[in-house]
């Protein structure tokens, strides 16, 4: 009979881009395609750390050289294209489906906090499988008012109807981004190097609970 597993925190939130999904090709067609549209030249891709879980708008401004206003329209054009095709660049990583059930028998309750767009961030969630599984899915605004992510993990606390601290609520995340957004928003953190970020990316924003593998996730999550 296989044991029943309980969940360490109260509350876990889950990034979703590198953490639940694989999925930087089609972020990374989205920004070649914002660029090449605006006549501007595409920087180097080749790491995925540097773009995938960054606010776009950062993505724009600082990887890509634009200005904000530039990189506003860059956006926009990076939505286009993404609704198109890199939304269809999603994979769930292996085993991730048991251990989110797994969670919900043990106790806890679930959500996403991307800095992806929120409606993108739902399509993506049924799109991989997951529906109906988090108590929430929160993203980012079209707007730009929501987008960093401490403030995401924030929402997400409201939306939950909790409160954020480092005993109740856990970010999952695989960036350094997620690490400093966790932090700031006063939660505890798992890092899940098996993703997009670094071990020394995560260790150097502070992160020091890391996860090499869906599976060791298991040894942060539960008692």
């Amino acid at each position: 009979m296989e044991k029943k597993l309980k969940g360490r925190y109260p509350v876990v939130l889950f990034d979703l881009d590198g953490t639940l999904s694989d999925s930087a090709n089609g972020v990374k067609l989205g920004i070649e395609a914002a660029m090449k549209a605006m006549n501007k030249p595409i920087p180097d891709l080749s790491d995925y750390s540097l773009y995938v879980g960054p606010p776009l708008l950062s993505t724009f401004q600082v990887l890509c050289g634009l200005t904000e206003e530039e990189a506003l329209r860059a956006v926009e054009l990076y939505r286009v294209d993404y609704e198109a095709r890199g939304k269809y660049e999603n994979y769930l990583y292996n085993g991730m489906d048991k251990l989110l059930k797994s969670l919900k028998k043990g106790g806890s309750t679930i959500a996403v906090a991307t800095s992806k767009y929120e409606g993108f961030a739902h399509w993506v969630i049924d799109y991989i499988g997951l529906s109906g599984i988090f108590d929430a899915v929160c993203g980012s605004t079209l707007d730009g008012s929501r987008k960093e992510k401490a403030d995401i993990i924030k929402y997400a606390a409201d939306t939950l109807g909790v409160k954020v601290s480092k005993t109740e609520l856990c970010l999952v995340g695989d960036s350094k981004f997620d690490a400093v957004g966790a932090m700031t928003a006063g939660c505890d953190f798992v890092g899940a190097s098996y993703g997009f970020g670094t071990k020394e990316q995560i260790l150097g924003a502070g992160g020091c609970k890391i996860a090499d593998s869906v599976e060791e996730l298991y040894n942060y999550l539960f008692y």
